[in-house]
């Protein structure tokens, strides 16, 4: 009886982790079959799951009615330069919260915090006034410049950072190593999954942005891939095989990148927050 038991809460879990994982790969996998559909079979009520024929066309289409290079361009060096930039900044902001004693650094640590509590969409018209006021519309910068900040990518690696022992630390000033030392040479190599963590959070927030991008940015040779392929979206009509077909070729390399990275993704998620 007992054996059944067991037997029947495993064959329950796998059924409740197949059916999460359908939902979770079925818009995908409706993306793809779109992007291969006619425009009339796209549009057909009831939907048509299965396209009668194959329309290749639809990816060149999206290579000629939109630069589909400068896109990949523009977003490449706007998610990478944020990337960057979002490591970088929050990593020593972590580690100064984390491992440095200073008058008022839980005060500002709670401050930091509080960002998170306020809804993101509150902050664009003070960044586009600044963004004006600097001479960045429509520029690369403006898109990268607002995205190098972040409250969340601080709180995560200054929890990974609290579970490093001190031992490491204090010998480290033992030989000779100031703060910055310490945290380049010493911590940072040691929150390696949280990084990679951190980076996959933010490449992908980067990458698939459309909000700030629309905003910031009116010239076509500035647009990014989401900003880009919204602007397939008609006012009556959207072909939507195109659209997909140009959503899928946007989505690749990010799911080319979690692939190769899913396993410290992971390990810097669950690791986080551990010990505190």
């Amino acid at each position: 009886m007992l054996v059944r038991n067991r037997t029947f809460g495993r064959l329950a879990i796998h059924a409740i982790l197949c059916f999460g994982a359908a939902l979770m790969v079925g818009p995908f996998i409706w993306m793809l079959l779109t992007s291969v559909k006619t425009f009339s079979e796209a549009a057909q009520v009831p939907p048509v799951i299965l396209p009668s024929r194959l329309v290749w066309e639809n990816y060149t289409e999206v290579l000629r009615v939109l630069p589909f290079d400068k896109y990949y361009f523009n977003t490449a060096i706007t998610t990478i330069s944020r990337t960057l930039g979002q490591v970088l900044l929050c990593s020593m902001a972590a580690y100064a919260f984390a491992r440095i004693e200073f008058p008022g650094r839980n005060f500002l640590f709670m401050l930091c915090l509080s960002v998170l509590m306020v809804p993101s969409q509150i902050f664009i018209i003070p960044q586009f006034l600044i963004m004006k006021d600097l001479g960045w519309l429509n520029s690369l910068q403006a898109l990268i410049v607002p995205g190098i900040f972040s409250a969340f990518g601080t709180f995560l690696l200054r929890q990974f950072f609290m579970t490093l022992p001190k031992d490491v630390e204090e010998a480290a000033k033992l030989d000779g190593c100031n703060h910055f030392l310490t945290y380049w040479r010493i911590m940072l190599p040691m929150v390696k999954p949280a990084l990679i963590a951190l980076t996959i959070f933010t490449a992908l927030a980067s990458w698939n942005e459309l909000l700030w991008p629309l905003i910031v940015n009116t010239s076509p040779d500035k647009m990014t891939l989401a900003a880009g392929i919204a602007s397939l979206k008609g006012q009556y009509t959207t072909d939507y095989p195109t659209m997909m077909a140009g959503t899928l070729m946007a989505t690749l390399p990010m799911i080319a990148m979690f692939i190769v990275l899913q396993r410290y993704f992971i390990e810097g998620i669950a690791l986080t927050g551990s010990k505190g």
